[in-house]
C-alpha cells in the first residue's frame, strides 16, 4: 500500500482490523507499517509510539459498541432489552475479538470519562432502571453484567465450550433468563408495599 493519504483516523482503522486478524496484544507501529509497506519512521508524524495506536483502537472500539448496543436497544424494555443488550456485546465480541479486546484496555481516569464507556455505563443504568433497583443494588448490578457477560465471553472466545454440550447458544440464553429472574426478585422487596403492624390494642 502506498503511504499516500495516511491519517490517524485511517492507522486506527488499520490498526483495529490487525487486532482482529491477530490480536490485539500483537498490534504495534512496526506492524502496522508493514501493514502498509512503510518504514516505521514515516508513521511517526501520526503516531508517537505503539502505545498511542492501542488506546486509539480501544476509543475506536468503545465507540462502535457503543453505536451497536445503542441501536440493539433503542425502543426495548425490560428483559427484551437486557437480552438485546447482552446479545450485542457477545456478538460484537465474536466478530471482532481483537477489537473486543481492545476495549478492555485500561485508559487513565481523564480518557476514560471522555470515552464512549460513559456511554456504556449510561446504558446499562437505563436497562437497570427498568428491573426499579435502588441503590447500591444498581451498581451492584451494573458490576455483576460486566463480568457474567465478559466472563462468558471470553471463555466461548478461548474454545473452552467447543466440545461440550449442550450448545454456547443455549447457555448464553438460560443465563440471560437468569439474570433477568435475579433482576427483578431482587426489585421485588423493593417494590412490595410495606405492611403496617398489627394493633395489639
Amino acid at each position: 500500500m502506498a503511504r499516500v493519504g495516511l491519517t490517524p483516523e485511517r492507522l486506527t482503522l488499520a490498526g483495529a482490523e490487525l487486532a482482529d486478524e491477530v490480536g490485539f496484544e500483537q498490534v504495534t507501529v512496526s506492524a502496522l507499517a508493514r501493514r502498509f509497506d512503510v518504514k516505521v519512521a514515516s508513521l511517526y508524524s501520526h503516531l508517537k509510539n505503539s502505545q498511542e495506536l492501542k488506546t486509539r483502537i480501544a476509543l475506536f472500539a468503545l465507540e462502535e459498541l457503543a453505536d451497536r448496543a445503542s441501536d440493539a436497544v433503542a425502543g426495548r424494555a425490560g428483559k427484551d432489552a437486557l437480552a438485546a443488550f447482552a446479545e450485542a456485546y457477545r456478538g460484537y465480541a465474536r466478530e471482532h475479538p481483537g477489537r473486543y479486546a481492545a476495549a478492555r484496555l485500561r485508559l487513565d481516569p481523564e480518557t476514560a470519562a471522555a470515552s464512549a464507556a460513559v456511554r456504556h455505563s449510561q446504558m446499562t443504568r437505563a436497562i437497570l432502571r427498568g428491573y426499579d433497583l435502588p441503590e447500591p443494588d444498581q451498581t451492584h448490578a451494573v458490576r455483576m453484567l460486566g463480568g457474567v457477560f465478559h466472563g462468558y465471553v471470553s471463555l466461548e472466545l478461548a474454545g473452552s465450550f467447543d466440545h461440550s454440550a449442550p450448545d454456547a447458544r443455549e447457555s448464553w440464553a438460560w443465563i440471560v433468563d437468569s439474570l433477568d429472574a435475579l433482576l427483578r426478585n431482587r426489585a421485588a422487596p423493593h417494590n412490595r408495599p410495606s405492611r403496617k403492624p398489627r394493633s395489639t390494642g
